[in-house]
């Protein structure tokens, strides 16, 4: 039988030893030493000057002095006098100068390694898990962050038929769910109550058609919101409004187009009133048209009695323009200087 212990090499007292209490106490000082190992530095390659009784140390490569051929020990002070211990593996200490804790392996001393972080029954941070929520997080933000370009969050489900979601609670009843649920079209749906829900928003996986069901108001200006701006049948925004000195116009990204004008017919001879409208914007055929005559402004010419309009309308009309005319009729005539106006409507298709 060994005069030591296997592990931590204790000297064992002797049945038939004299002053076994010296046997006893050298026991106890290595205990002493190692239980709750704790040392002071790793990297000191020579014996402080004035060491306080109990300090330790594990010698690094290059020790000088009392400690020089002990590297890779543990250099125990006490009673006045260095003693080295030799470490084995599965020895944990804890580095003070470093706050680090260390453990031996295979010789080398290494910081401890983390725990494995896979196939956990379930993570609470500032919470309690449960078998439905697996990761649980109690925090006033949770941040995900690149690791270097960019960051997906990735929510998978099993089968078209199952739902892949983000709900948003108000007291733990739902209010808002956005995700692909039943199928693989991408739905965004709201509740008051968290019983019945309504569906505004769904892109349809087939084709990314978007169809909201409930319809849409719009309150506050468009401008700039990409359905109103400059069109094109092609794409782009879908209203265009605009005006110059010919008028006012719309154009839809259909290819409609509407034109508007109010026009002062003049004197263009003794049975017409006549002026030319250019478009505010070119159609590309002869638009329909249509005419509106201020009944007013007529009667203010002096020459003009009532019933004395036969016909209002239009010539030479083309992609461009046409006359705006208004006729006399029952024998009246107009006179230089008479006028009327008159409200124009184009509409047609633009190019």
């Amino acid at each position: 039988m060994s005069d030591l212990s296997a592990n931590l090499a204790l000297p064992y007292m002797l049945g038939s030893q004299a002053q076994k209490h010296v046997t006893h106490n050298e026991a106890l000082q290595i205990l002493d030493a190692l239980v709750q190992l704790a040392v002071l530095s790793r990297s000191q390659t020579a014996p402080p000057l004035a060491p306080v009784e109990g300090a330790r140390y594990l010698l690094p490569v290059g020790v000088t002095g009392a400690w020089a051929g002990q590297a890779g020990k543990l250099a125990l002070w006490s009673a006045q006098a260095w003693q080295f211990l030799e470490p084995r593996d599965g020895w944990r200490a804890f580095v003070l100068d470093e706050g680090v804790e260390l453990v031996l392996v295979g010789g080398a001393w290494g910081t401890l390694p983390l725990p494995a972080l896979t196939n956990l029954d379930g993570v609470g941070i500032a919470t309690a898990y449960d078998a439905t929520n697996r990761l649980a997080v109690s925090a006033d933000a949770t941040l995900l962050s690149h690791a270097g370009a960019g960051h997906q969050l990735k929510v998978n489900k099993a089968s078209m038929g199952e739902t892949a979601s983000l709900l948003f609670q108000s007291n733990w009843s739902g209010r808002a769910e956005m995700g692909i649920a039943g199928d693989d079209d991408f739905a965004i749906k709201a509740s008051a109550d968290g019983s019945s829900w309504f569906e505004g928003l769904r892109v349809e996986a087939a084709t990314g058609r978007a169809v909201m069901a409930q319809g849409a108001v719009i309150e506050g200006a468009l401008s700039g919101s990409g359905i109103v701006g400059t069109v094109s049948q092609a794409g782009g925004s879908v209203i265009e409004r605009g005006a110059n000195v010919s008028g006012e116009y719309v154009r839809f990204a259909d290819g409609t187009q509407i034109c508007t004008q109010n026009l002062s017919l003049v004197y263009d001879a003794d049975w017409a009133l006549k002026l030319y409208w250019s478009f505010p914007q070119g159609f590309v055929a002869a638009p329909a048209l249509s005419i509106a005559l201020d009944a007013d402004s007529l009667a203010a010419g002096a020459a003009i009695g009532a019933g004395a309009v036969s016909f209002a309308g239009f010539e030479g009309i083309g992609a461009g323009g046409a006359w705006a005319v208004l006729y006399a009729a029952n024998g009246a005539s107009f006179v230089s200087g008479d006028s009327c106006t008159v409200s124009v409507t184009a509409i047609g298709r633009w190019a």
